[in-house]
């Protein structure tokens, strides 16, 4: 497969100013000769060129190619870049000209990132970060997508990493080379050195998933007793009517989401069915489905009905713990009094209709949210997968750690140092006896 060679629009469906078409391979230097004219392009250069279909000679666009050989290029290949004018039939003639000739097809879904991983040009945890780069839709989320695309995660795992190899390579040598006169403090300075690794990867697992919240939106629940204003209140927060507004109790049943920008950060607000006793069918399970959508929320925005006040139900009660944010709507009926307490805590004072208090409380929001989940100056874990690897790391030094026999500490160190492997997707146990020679110099 890596022996064709590939294309596919660089950039993003529907007419615009601009369309490239990108293309990778050994025949993409043949291929701009055929189509542009130009056997020996100048590596790097914009050059402008007319596009003719190579089979009829048709004129295609007068457009621009740049040209990246071997192995300075995305993907580590040869690769050209047309940059035509964005129309669709425009883009279209030039990728049915490319269909016809040999040695040429269309990519598959990732495959310039999947070439430039296997030539070297980044590692796995880049290639995501380049990917959630593509998809981020708030500053915090193009801030952590560009770390590690830039290699922060990399360079903390190949750190760790690194550490590993060298108390393996130690261990192998307390094995294989025990005539040699090697330090007697060996194993326990290892023991030692495992532990800190240890609970450095534990920290970092124990980082209240601030990266992954991150990546997927933090999720913040509307809830409370019917005709509280919560549909009113996600429509003012989303600036749009996301939600249907009635003055007839249970009017939501399902959770509607709204997705925000938030600070920088990007949350998933969720309108919920309002909360009481009912014997209605339908009614509970909407119920029951908010109680579910609260206990996974990030936050929990309680909304108090103000026309009730100072009446609260113990359903809604139950709900105020540390993660909950309280407001009291439709103080405009109360005077527009601005704080409130409840059950010992402070609410903040809305009225929805008026818009008294909604600036201070989506800034109220932002401060929390901030607060809560601004990254720290480690990079933090974005994935699944890489925490599912971590795990399986910080196990494996466990039993290593409590291992009677070198031979089976040694196996565990293995294992560690490959579950960090595949995060990056680098595993090279040649690594082992480098490090076993150059540290301590058995054989010379």
């Amino acid at each position: 497969m890596e022996e064709d060679t590939i294309f596919a629009v660089a950039t993003a469906s529907g007419r615009a100013g601009i369309a490239i078409v990108r293309l990778s391979g050994p025949g993409a230097a043949t291929v701009l000769g055929r189509i542009a004219g130009h056997n020996a392009p100048v590596p790097r250069r914009a050059t402008r060129a007319r596009l003719r279909h190579p089979d009829t000679g048709d004129l295609l666009d007068d457009a621009l190619f740049l040209w990246f050989p071997a192995p300075a290029s995305l993907t580590g290949e040869d690769v050209v870049e047309l940059h035509l004018h964005g129309g669709r039939a425009v883009v279209e003639g030039v990728l049915e000209a490319l269909s016809g000739l040999d040695g040429l097809r269309p990519a598959e879904p990732g495959e310039f990132s999947r070439r430039a991983f296997d030539h070297g040009k980044f590692d796995l945890t880049a290639a995501e970060g380049l990917a959630d780069l593509i998809a981020a839709e708030t500053p915090a989320q193009r801030r952590q997508a560009l770390g590690q695309l830039n290699g922060a995660l990399t360079r903390l795992y190949d750190g760790w990493r690194t550490r590993l190899v060298q108390a393996l390579a130690h261990l192998e040598a307390t094995i294989d080379f025990s005539d040699e006169d090697l330090p007697e403090t060996v194993e326990a300075t290892l023991r030692n050195e495992l532990k800190v690794l240890k609970n450095d990867i534990s920290t970092h697992l124990e980082d209240g998933r601030r990266g992954e919240r991150l990546r997927n939106g933090l999720r913040i629940t509307l809830v409370g007793p019917p005709n509280s204003g919560k549909s009113s209140l996600l429509n003012a927060l989303a600036r749009r009517d996301a939600a249907i507004v009635s003055a007839s109790p249970g009017t939501t049943r399902d959770p509607i989401d709204v997705h925000l920008d938030s600070g920088g950060f990007p949350v998933i607000l969720t309108d919920t069915a309002g909360l009481r006793e009912t014997a209605e069918e339908v009614e509970s399970e909407g119920i029951r489905r908010t109680l579910a959508r609260a206990e996974d929320s990030d936050l929990k925005l309680i909304v108090l009905d103000g026309a009730t006040w100072p009446a609260v139900d113990a359903m809604t009660l139950a709900l105020m713990d540390e993660d909950a944010v309280l407001v009291v709507n439709k103080t405009d009926l109360l005077g527009n009094a601005e704080t409130f307490e409840v059950a010992g805590r402070r609410a903040m004072g809305i009225s929805v209709r008026t818009g008294q208090g909604l600036e201070g409380l989506v800034y109220s929001l932002e401060k929390d949210i901030a607060a809560r989940w601004t990254p720290q100056p480690e990079p933090a874990l974005s994935r699944i997968r890489h925490r599912l690897a971590l795990q399986d790391c910080r196990d494996a030094l466990s039993r290593a750690l409590v291992s009677p026999l070198a031979d089976l500490m040694a196996e565990d160190v293995r294992l560690a140092a490959r579950a960090l492997g595949r995060i990056t997707g680098r595993v090279d146990v040649e690594q082992v006896l480098d490090v076993i020679f150059r540290d301590f110099c058995i054989g010379k």
